[in-house]
């Protein structure tokens, strides 16, 4: 076996040099890695707000909305005004598509009818934002502003895949009718979003069989009597090494829900009168408040 020397393939000097280098960079190091962690510190809160306002510069407005969007504490009224004047008001698409998003997570049902305002825009970004944020938001008002999207020709068929999935929350013969004609369109991810929202509606499952559907429907008098409740959809992904890294921030992924503004009192639902299962966030009927003392 050749001496350690030998292993070596670089001259003596150019290995000094590399050790002074280290040596020298030890406290370089050291910094770069406090700032590693710094890195994956979230922005304050009073940041988030700031870049939000700022008006002189358009990344940080997106930037700053896109967090307050998906912060826990972004519902505060004064935020939800801002989404709603970025909605009505900025001209930038992104800026707008963040509001619309913190709108679908931080608003009230009387937005939906200004989200749905915004499924004719230009930008698909934002139609996109729109379509996802009425998936949370009920006002049986909007149906009639979804459902001719869903069969719009010209619309994407990302856009169209969320509208179809928005729609499930409406028992009414139009959405129905639009629902059923999504069954054929080319792309199947639509097809499935409309089964699924069929589904929910009537709990019943005739397939991607328009006339099975029809047939069905014109014979049954209360086609929505068995009607499921209707969750949102989350986003939810397997855990990866950066989640592992950053321990000190856990990953806490949503769970589905009913769209705010929707009722569950009185109506025939899937988990009425038993626990829901895992996962699934039902809303709790409010205290009742009793009676003032004469």
């Amino acid at each position: 076996m050749a001496p350690p020397a030998a292993r070596f393939r670089g001259p003596f000097p150019t290995l000094v040099t590399v050790a002074i280098a280290v040596a020298a960079g030890c406290d370089t190091i050291s910094s770069d890695l406090d700032s590693f962690g710094e890195s994956f510190s979230p922005p304050t809160p009073l940041e988030a707000a700031t870049w939000a306002v700022d008006t002189t510069d358009a990344e940080n407005q997106r930037r700053g909305v896109a967090l307050l969007a998906s912060a826990p504490w972004g519902g505060a009224e004064a935020y939800v005004r801002l989404y709603r004047l970025y909605v009505e008001e900025n001209s930038d698409p992104l800026v707008k598509a963040f509001a619309l998003k913190a709108l679908g997570r931080h608003g009230d049902a009387s937005d939906a009818k200004l989200v749905a305002t915004q499924l004719p825009s230009p930008f698909k970004i934002v139609r996109l934002e729109a379509a996802r944020s009425l998936q949370r938001l009920h006002d049986p008002s909007v149906a009639d502003l979804i459902w001719p999207r869903l069969l719009d020709p010209t619309e994407e068929a990302e856009v169209r895949l969320e509208l179809a999935v928005a729609l499930g929350q409406y028992p009414t013969d139009s959405v129905f009718q639009a629902l059923v004609a999504a069954l054929d369109q080319r792309e199947l991810g639509v097809n499935w979003a409309a089964l699924d929202s069929l589904e929910t509606l009537t709990a019943r499952d005739h397939g991607l069989d328009k006339a099975a559907w029809i047939s069905w429907k014109d014979a049954t008098p209360d086609a929505f009597v068995d009607e499921e409740t209707y969750l949102y959809p989350v986003f939810r992904r397997e855990l990866d090494f950066i989640d592992y890294v950053v321990f000190w921030q856990p990953v806490v992924f949503e769970d589905p829900g009913v769209p705010i503004g929707m009722r569950l009192t009185g109506v025939r639902r899937t988990y009425e009168g038993e626990a829901p299962p895992p996962g699934v966030n039902l809303p709790q009927p409010e205290p009742a408040v009793p009676p003032a003392s004469p």
